[in-house]
């Protein structure tokens, strides 16, 4: 397969990144040509546009560690709201397709919303970004204040926190500070990979049981 990117067709190998000059107006177009389809994903930031194929080890690994925070969740007990394709925007601004999100402290605000306005609505409480081909960037949610972001490249979980200077690394995540989520999600992705995923996840549940929803 070969790189295409014509105003009639998109066209990107896996493992694929292409950065090019445009406007918010070319950003749109190139959302609105790639339609429904999940690939390529897109991000627009400071007059420039992104394109990226995504890699298998890409979607399995986000995958992996939106399943680790369900089962966590469930643990506490905590009613949530998650989200997987979505297009975060803001007009002439910023445009960001996470690989997850969560509404965990502010879940109320998006139950049964088609269509989040993110100039008016509180953002994700916790994003996931799987980043295999030097894709993503933590600050790319500045714009949005995301209090925490999850960026899992080169085989380990660094955790951000929002700051209005910046992204700050962080030992623990403030959704679950008693865990250490490093080593426990290095420990159940080898189990992932040696055994499979369905049996790390539920060794996963048997450690963090269940909690009826508060």
């Amino acid at each position: 397969m070969y790189t295409l990117i014509s105003p009639e067709k998109i066209q990107l190998p896996p493992g694929t990144v292409v950065r090019l000059l445009g406007s918010w107006q070319d950003y749109q177009q190139l959302s609105q040509q790639r339609g429904d389809a999940a690939t390529p994903r897109l991000k627009y930031r400071h007059g420039e546009i992104w394109l990226m194929a995504p890699l298998p080890q890409h979607g399995r690994a986000a995958s992996f560690l939106a399943d680790v925070v369900k089962v966590l969740l469930a643990h506490q007990g905590q009613i949530h709201e998650s989200f997987t394709p979505i297009t975060m925007d803001l007009p002439e601004v910023s445009g960001i397709e996470p690989d997850y999100c969560f509404y965990i402290d502010h879940w109320a605000s998006v139950v049964g919303q088609d269509r989040i306005d993110w100039a008016t609505a509180p953002p994700p409480d916790l994003v996931i970004e799987v980043d295999v081909t030097s894709f993503s960037e933590v600050n790319d949610y500045l714009p949005y204040q995301v209090p925490e972001v999850w960026l899992w490249q080169h085989d380990r979980l660094e955790i951000y926190a929002f700051s209005p200077t910046g992204y700050t690394l962080q030992a623990s995540s403030r959704y679950f500070p008693a865990i250490a989520l490093p080593d426990v999600i290095a420990t159940y992705l080898q189990m992932a990979q040696t055994q499979s995923t369905s049996i790390a996840l539920q060794a996963l549940r048997r450690q963090y049981p269940e909690t009826d929803l508060t």
